[in-house]
C-alpha cells in the first residue's frame, strides 16, 4: 500500500482515472483536468503545479485526488490570501501549499475519488506528503457530502462555509411557467429585460463541441479573455484549452452565441452532465443593455427546461443571481495547516466566519422573488 503523487496526468490511462470518477463531474474527468494540463493553462512558472495523489494497493489505483503545488492563491475562489498575509507579518511560510480541487472553477463534487476506505487512507497519508516536500498545509475545496464526512471526522481538518447561488428546476414546463412562480413585479422584471435584448435585434444558437469550428473557438476565447483583460487580469486558460477539450470531452461542452445582424457579439460556455447545467464562462466585445443576463442566466434556464436538466450551477458570487430565481446554496472546503498556532487561529476564525456566511444565506433567502402563496 503507497500514497503515489503525480506531475502529470497524463502519466496515468484515462480509463483507469476515469473508473474512480462518479457519474457526471465532467470537471474530475480525465479530459477536462488533463486539457488544463496539457494546454499550457498551468504549470511551474504559472504557480500551479499538478500533484495529482494516488492509492494504490498490489499495483491497483483505489483512490485518487486531484491536487496541485501552489505559490498563490489565484484560481481558486476559496479566499485565504488574508491568512497569507497574517503569516508573513508572523515570519511563517505560508507558500508552498497543496491544493485539492478543480483549477480556476468553484464546482462543488467529489475530490477523494474511488474506493471511500482507500480514501481515507490516502487523507490519513496526505499529512507526510506534506512534510516530505515542504507544503505549509493542504485545502481541498469544494468538497461533496461524502468528503464531507470523511473530512469531519479528522480532528485537525477545519470546515470553512461558502456561498453560491444556483437556480433549481422544479418541473418547469417552460420559462413562462418559472416566470409564473414569481412575484409580479420580478416577472414583470426579468420579461422587461428579456425584451429589451430582443429589441436590439440580438439572438441566440446553441453549439454543442461538436459543432464549434476553430474560427468560433477563437471568437469564444476573445471574449472569454477579454473579461479578464478589462480588470487588468491575464485570463486563466489559454486559447488552446478550449481546442483541446473539444477534441476530448465535446458532449459535454454548451455554447451559446448571441448574435446581432449576423455577427457574434456575446458567448457563454458550460458544461452539462445528466442533471446539471454548469454555467463557466462569459464575455462579450462590445456593451449591450442587459446582455449579461439574458446569455448567462436566461438562456441557461431555458436549456435547463427544455432538457429536464434539475439543476443550473452559475458559479460563485454575484448577489444579482438571487432575483432572477437562484437560490443560496452552502459550499464545504476544508483545511490542513501544520503549523499549530497558525491553525489555532483559523480555526477561531472559521468559527465566527460559519456564523456569518449561514445568517447571511438565511438573509439572502428573504430575497429570493418567488411567491410565498
Amino acid at each position: 500500500m503507497s500514497l503515489t503523487s503525480l506531475a502529470r496526468l497524463g502519466d496515468v490511462p484515462a480509463g483507469e482515472w476515469d473508473a474512480l470518477v462518479p457519474a457526471g463531474q465532467p470537471f474530475l474527468r480525465h479530459a477536462f483536468l488533463s486539457a488544463v494540463e496539457d494546454s499550457g493553462s498551468l504549470g511551474p512558472r504559472s504557480g500551479w503545479q499538478a500533484d495529482h495523489l494516488l492509492w494504490v494497493e498490489g499495483g491497483r489505483t483505489l483512490a485518487a485526488m486531484p491536487g496541485y503545488r501552489k505559490s498563490h492563491s489565484y484560481g481558486e475562489y476559496v479566499f485565504d490570501q488574508g491568512w497569507a498575509e497574517a503569516c508573513e507579518r508572523a515570519g511563517i511560510e505560508y507558500y508552498p501549499k497543496w491544493l485539492g480541487a478543480v483549477p480556476f472553477s468553484p464546482v462543488t463534487g467529489a475530490r477523494l475519488l474511488g474506493s471511500p476506505a482507500a480514501g481515507a487512507q490516502l487523507l490519513a497519508a496526505l499529512p507526510g506528503h506534506l512534510a516530505r516536500h515542504g507544503l505549509s498545509g493542504a485545502h481541498i475545496n469544494f468538497t461533496d457530502a461524502p468528503a464531507n464526512v470523511l473530512l469531519a471526522a479528522e480532528p485537525d481538518w477545519l470546515r470553512r462555509l461558502g456561498c453560491q447561488y444556483h437556480w433549481f428546476n422544479r418541473g418547469y414546463r417552460d420559462f413562462q411557467d418559472f416566470l409564473d412562480t414569481l412575484t409580479s413585479r420580478k416577472r414583470k422584471q426579468l420579461r422587461k429585460e428579456r425584451e429589451q435584448v430582443l429589441a436590439q435585434g440580438i439572438d441566440f444558437s446553441w453549439l454543442t463541441g461538436t459543432q464549434v469550428n476553430e474560427a468560433q473557438w477563437d471568437f469564444i476565447y476573445a471574449c472569454y479573455a477579454n473579461t479578464y483583460e478589462v480588470r487588468g487580469r491575464r485570463p486563466y486558460l489559454t486559447r488552446d484549452f478550449f481546442s483541446l477539450l473539444a477534441e476530448r470531452m465535446p458532449g459535454a461542452i454548451r455554447v451559446v452565441l448571441a448574435s446581432q445582424q449576423g455577427h457574434p457579439v456575446a458567448m457563454a460556455f458550460s458544461l452539462v452532465d445528466h442533471d446539471t447545467f454548469y454555467g463557466r464562462y462569459w464575455g462579450c466585445l462590445a456593451e449591450f443593455d442587459r446582455l449579461h443576463f439574458e446569455t448567462c442566466f436566461y438562456q441557461g434556464i431555458e436549456y435547463a427546461i427544455a432538457r429536464g436538466l434539475a439543476r443550473f450551477d452559475a458559479g460563485a458570487q454575484g448577489e444579482h443571481k438571487l432575483i432572477r430565481g437562484f437560490e443560496p446554496v452552502l459550499t464545504d472546503s476544508w483545511h490542513y495547516l501544520r503549523h499549530p498556532g497558525l491553525r489555532a487561529a483559523v480555526a477561531d476564525f472559521l468559527t465566527g466566519e460559519r456564523q456569518a456566511v449561514r445568517a447571511w444565506a438565511d438573509d439572502a433567502r428573504l430575497s429570493l422573488p418567488y411567491r410565498r402563496d
